[in-house]
């Protein structure tokens, strides 16, 4: 090819790129790629929700459940309104009315369609539905966006849409892979809260146990010291309602408690050791706000230090099976709960200890 050519070839290159520009193709171009990148993306999350809403068809079919449809059409879309917040009076009382009321509707649909199998069992089925309920309504708002943004030629949504797509899909196939341990009722890393009270129950000379709340207390000497252990009822897939009864189990003994240390897991920072421990002060609870502000309230009331330590990991290590590595660290956590009571309480001290979390595949 000779300069002339060479120059011509240029020419025109520049003119098709100064057209591009000019008459905003360019955009146009770029905004189909990106539609259909998105598009390819949508495709695998609904992939996943049908998988997955099949998973638990069938799972709901071995359980006896013939009309399993019915019952999935009536969770999957099921939705609590937020309380009004513009008029912040009483609004912690209000979410934890509705809260309660999602989580007994729930429970008694599930009962009702299913009133052979035991209370372990059903809570599993409402936990394994949530999930795919989480990933179905992931696909619905990623359509919805993909669907306006192609529509209005929205260039700044869609851009904004296409960046985000990775973590989007990341985060759907977490719950995934989360969905085999909530459909068996394997302990999994969220569950660390009650995996440690249990470790330490198993330490300690119990006095009583009991349950309230769906949540089991239970009062153990340890090392001189009264202890009062608190974690969701097990081996189901429970939260229970840790806030609720340390408030109560405070107010019974008249504020005779000298420390509340919870425990729990925490979302990690990049970078971070998955396992590592921190400790701190406060109420280490990640609820929407009802069973924190009760623990903090009390806490404050009767002057009781608030101590807590959290279990670092990241999303998959939270909701899928527990890693050996976060496991050993429930050990580890023991052992800074022996060092917490020595340097903050004396011998014939009460301690409330909780572990907050999921309780799936931990008794007690």
């Amino acid at each position: 090819m000779n300069s002339v050519d060479l120059s011509t070839l240029l020419q025109v290159a520049w003119l098709v790129i100064f057209i591009l520009i000019i008459t905003g193709l360019y955009q146009r171009i770029q905004l189909k790629l990106w539609i259909l990148n998105i598009k390819i993306r949508l495709n695998t999350i609904k992939s996943i929700f049908e998988e997955d809403k099949l998973r638990v068809k069938n799972m709901l079919r071995n359980m006896g459940l013939t009309t399993s449809e019915v019952l999935l059409t009536r969770l999957l879309d099921f939705f609590t309104i937020e309380p009004v917040s513009i008029e912040p009076i009483d609004i912690i009382k209000r979410m934890d009315h509705l809260l309660r009321l999602t989580e007994s509707s729930i429970k008694k649909l599930v009962e009702e369609a299913l009133p052979s199998i035991g209370k372990s069992e059903r809570s599993l089925v409402e936990s394994a539905i949530s999930i795919v309920a989480a990933i179905g309504l992931i696909y619905k708002v990623v359509r919805h966006y993909i669907i306006q943004g192609e529509k209005e030629e929205n260039y700044i949504l869609v851009m904004q849409l296409t960046y985000l797509m990775p973590q989007i899909l990341k985060i759907t196939k977490i719950y995934h892979e989360a969905l085999d341990a909530f459909m068996h009722g394997k302990p999994i890393g969220d569950g660390v809260g009650p995996l440690v009270a249990y470790m330490l129950a198993e330490k300690c000379d119990v006095i009583s146990k009991r349950v309230i709340d769906d949540t089991s207390v239970l009062e153990a000497v340890y090392k001189n010291r009264k202890l009062i252990i608190v974690k969701a009822e097990g081996p189901g897939s429970n939260v229970g309602h840790p806030g609720a009864v340390i408030n109560r189990i405070v107010e019974e003994l008249n504020g005779g408690v000298n420390l509340i240390l919870t425990i729990d897991a925490a979302l990690k920072l990049e970078g971070e050791d998955s396992g590592s421990i921190a400790e701190g002060v406060g109420a280490a609870i990640g609820d929407p706000g009802p069973e924190k502000i009760a623990i903090e309230r009390v806490a404050s009331k009767y002057n009781i230090p608030l101590r807590a330590l959290v279990v670092k990991m990241d999303l998959r290590e939270a909701l899928t099976v527990i890693r050996k590595k976060i496991y050993e660290s429930c050990e580890v956590v023991v052992s800074y709960i022996d060092r917490i009571m020595e340097e903050s309480t004396t011998q014939g001290s009460t301690i409330i200890i909780a572990g907050i979390g999921n309780t799936m595949g931990v008794p007690g």
